[in-house]
């Protein structure tokens, strides 16, 4: 029985375990890698073909999203997955093959200007609707018999619809491991899904490590801070714009709105619209709603049996069309508008931020965290001015933000989630996490719990039998850890900085065929920026 880390060892995204037990191979996780890359990934050591499953965590891209590569290079196997993550994986995985095709489309319209090479998407929509007919769905809770000796159970991890800790049961040679698949472990007390559920057995934890070295902090009450936000926008005659990611966050949100509605937090303003502009978003949506019995906790089922849909209420538009998103901005009413994506980097969001940063009275409310060198980084660290379609928009709005708001759970939840177990596991596997944060976790682990824990590299590959290391991965950086450079502290700010300049590059390369006088002038304009800031 063995284990290999492929992805997301000493970094967040890009999830992915092959565990070969009973003469099968099962692929735990199957993600793509978002955001930065800081080691190299290992690839699949065998061919898709060969596999004979796949189990998944939860639907987020980072857990699921080469699934339908697996499925274009020749997996023809079931996935296993909840009822819900199925069905999200559904329209996440479509929506992801058409951002895939509409990336290759663009690349090769600039390709074919510079008598570049042809780009092939890593996938299409089709392979996306191949994979899905591929998935398997069960309820939690569950024991599902995968093969002879292979057993497994979902149980609800609390991270979003349909997350799920997967538990593993191997037997061989008249032995059986338990091997727990933590997923994403999700942050206690959100308004919709319930609580990770506590597990109490296991001989080996894969565990992640997401916000292993940092807390929350005290949890707020969303529906009043929203509200006062909503109240103070509404009487300068503003709209309220939120960026918010398509699945988990909206649905979120819209049990905010459906509260502040229901207790008539905000005055003056009845029946104030409330515009969903994300097709991605309303899918999502209606999912929640299909799942809402099984899934949701005491708080909603409560409203469910009075009748009333936590995630629904009177003044809710759903845009699904280019010309209903259009028709929003000619609607002047006061409003609150919810539009993918969560970062501003691209969808309908963009167009919402043109016709309202400008205006003093509107604000722009941030419900998540933005990575660096995004549009919604620059707004919160204070950017006066922002390009949009080419445009140069002043930023007048109000630039907010409700702090704390995760799915994720911080290191106590996962010291607590941990804590569960009737009996130490005999090795915890540390994933999921930053490079330092892996590191961290696993030492904290080690001297404040008394874990044998320990945080594998891509590549790495564990033998239960002999509880000893094959091979411990590769542990070459790609590039190295953030230094603190000559005493000073890597701030925010310097990381936009590094992002700009990163962003200058790039259209350095765009302009290469351009004429001499226009790259003349350019040049001029960047070395006496370089002489400004020469120190």
């Amino acid at each position: 029985m063995k284990l290999t880390f492929l992805g997301a060892a000493h970094e967040v995204t890009g999830s992915s375990m092959l565990l070969e037990a009973c003469g099968k191979k099962i692929l735990v996780d199957c993600g793509m890698e978002q955001g930065p890359d800081i080691y190299e990934n290992q690839p699949l050591p065998l061919a898709p073909g060969e596999l004979d499953a796949i189990l998944l965590t939860h639907a987020h891209i980072d857990h699921s999203g080469l699934i339908p590569l697996m499925a274009k290079q020749g997996f023809n196997g079931p996935v296993y997955a909840t009822t819900a993550t199925a069905q999200l994986c559904d329209i996440m995985l479509r929506d992801s093959a058409h951002i895939q095709e509409f990336e290759a489309e663009w690349r090769n319209r600039k390709a074919k200007r510079a008598g570049g090479q042809p780009y092939v998407p890593i996938y299409t929509v089709e392979d996306a609707v191949a994979a899905v007919r591929l998935f398997r769905p069960y309820a939690y809770g569950r024991v599902i018999h995968l093969f002879d000796g292979v057993d497994i159970r979902f149980n609800d991890a609390g991270h979003l619809l349909g997350s799920a800790s997967i538990e593993v049961w191997v037997s061989e040679e008249g032995k059986t491991e338990l091997i727990v698949f933590s997923g994403d472990i999700g942050n206690c007390n959100q308004k919709i899904i319930r609580n990770p559920q506590p597990l109490r057995q296991a001989d080996y934890v894969v565990m992640e490590c997401t916000y292993g070295d940092r807390t929350h902090g005290p949890q707020q009450d969303y529906i009043p801070l929203l509200a006062e936000v909503l109240q103070k926008t509404f009487d300068r005659g503003g709209n309220v714009v939120i960026p918010s990611f398509a699945v988990g966050r909206t649905q979120q949100l819209l049990y905010f709105l459906q509260q502040i509605k229901a207790r008539g937090l905000v005055k003056g303003h009845d029946h104030f619209p409330v515009y969903v502009d994300s097709p991605l978003a309303n899918e999502a949506t209606n999912i929640f709603n299909r799942n809402i019995w099984d899934c949701c906790n005491e708080r909603c089922l409560a409203l469910l049996r009075e009748g009333v849909n936590p995630i629904s209420f009177r003044d809710l538009v759903v845009s699904v069309t280019s010309e209903d998103s259009r028709a929003i901005n000619e609607d002047h009413r006061c409003k609150v508008i919810l539009s993918a994506s969560g970062m501003c980097e691209a969808g309908r969001i963009r167009h919402h931020l043109k016709h309202n940063l400008w205006r003093p009275e509107s604000t722009i409310l941030f419900v998540g965290y933005q990575t660096h060198g995004t549009l919604g980084r620059a707004l919160l660290e204070g950017a006066p001015k922002v390009r949009i379609f080419g445009e140069e928009i002043e930023v007048r709005a109000r630039i907010q933000k409700l702090e704390g708001m995760s799915s994720h759970a911080d290191s106590g939840g996962l010291i607590g989630w941990l804590g569960n177990f009737e009996q130490k596991p005999k090795k915890v596997f540390v994933v999921h996490g930053d490079d330092a944060v892996c590191d961290s976790f696993t030492a904290r682990l080690h001297s404040e719990l008394g874990y044998d824990a320990t945080a594998p590299y891509p590549g790495g590959e564990y033998d239960f039998a002999q509880g000893r290391w094959i091979t411990e991965g590769n542990r070459q950086r790609k590039r190295p850890r953030a230094a603190q450079g000559d005493g000073y502290p890597v701030s925010a700010a310097y990381q936009r900085l590094l992002a700009a300049g990163k962003r200058l590059l790039e259209v350095i390369g765009r302009n290469k065929g351009g004429a001499n006088k226009d790259l003349g002038r350019f040049a001029g304009q960047i070395d006496e920026l370089c002489e400004k800031w020469d120190r």
